[in-house]
This record gives C-alpha cells, sequence and structure tokens, in this order.
C-alpha cells in the first residue's frame, strides 16, 4: 500500500492506492458486510449498516465510538457507475435516517449543494486507486477531525481489501 495524498483544494481530498484490483476495492465500498468492517475511524465499530446500494437508494450507517456514543449517517445514491464511480449526499440522521442539521451537533455546516463522489480508478499491475472528495472544505474537515478519520476509514479499508486479495 502506498501513502495517503492530500489534494488542497476547497473540498476535502483523501486518496489511497490499494494493492488490489478495482473490483476488489469497489466490493470491500460497497458490501455491507465489509462496510461494517471500516465504517468509522480507528477504534469505532460500526453496528449498523443497512444498505439500498441502487440509484435512488438509501443507507443507514450507525458508528459508535469507543466509550458507547453512537452516531448515524444516511446515504443517498444520485450516481452508480460500476466499478467508477459513486455520487451521494451523505448527512448526519437519526437512527431512522431522518436528516439531522450539523448544527444540532456542534458541527460546520457541509458546503451546500455538494455531493460526495468517490471515484475507483485502475492503475495496472493489480492497483487501484480509491479518491474520495467529500462535502465539507478541506478546512472544516482538518479543523472538526473528518479529514484524519477519513485516513484512518482509509487505512481499515486496506485491511478489508488485503483480506479479500487473500481470500481470492
Amino acid at each position: 500500500m502506498t501513502n495517503n495524498t492530500v489534494n488542497e483544494t476547497e473540498r476535502m481530498v483523501v486518496t489511497r492506492v490499494f494493492d488490489a484490483p478495482r473490483e476488489l476495492v469497489w466490493k470491500a465500498w460497497t458490501d455491507p458486510k465489509y462496510v461494517m468492517q471500516w465504517w468509522g475511524p480507528k477504534g469505532f465499530t460500526a453496528p449498523v449498516c443497512k444498505m439500498d446500494f441502487r440509484v435512488g437508494g438509501k443507507s443507514l450507517f450507525c458508528m459508535r465510538t469507543p466509550d458507547g456514543y453512537e452516531g448515524w449517517n444516511a446515504v443517498e445514491y444520485h450516481e452508480i457507475v460500476l466499478h467508477e464511480k459513486i455520487v451521494s449526499l451523505m448527512y448526519f440522521s437519526d437512527s431512522e435516517g431522518n436528516k439531522i442539521e450539523p448544527e444540532e451537533l456542534g458541527v460546520e455546516q457541509a458546503i451546500e449543494g455538494a455531493y460526495d463522489v468517490t471515484l475507483f480508478e485502475d492503475l495496472g499491475n493489480g492497483q487501484t486507486k480509491l479518491t474520495h472528495i467529500g462535502n465539507e472544505s478541506m478546512e472544516s474537515a482538518k479543523n472538526s477531525g473528518q479529514f484524519e478519520g477519513w485516513n484512518e476509514i482509509l487505512e481499515k479499508v486496506a485491511a478489508v481489501v488485503a483480506e479479500l486479495a487473500r481470500a481470492k
């Protein structure tokens, strides 16, 4: 695995190169049984992951902190290009998937109208580059710890991908 890189743009961008084919990285990113293994930063668990992974579908995730606090996110899928691209809208929610305004949680508002975009690029030689563009500014993501959290998430994704590659 290579190191994560940073693109200092207005929006938060995290990237990771995986030593695995794009189909395996896609599977780790989109299959609920694998998502539950990586959703949330280091030390966090994901006790709930309900995914309706299709354009127009919605997913619901629970992220549990080491001290037991549960935070919920919902995701609405707007574009899916198999093994290449996912465009979605992720937001804070309650356990039923109802939107919660970030301010209610003491978090800065996401960039208005910005979608999350996740790209999967086949680099050849069995490597895949994943780029995740968040719906918050890089400055906000760094200040809130979300940037660090996403890099920790990609570390956990790398472990899942490595396990999938070994099992293949």
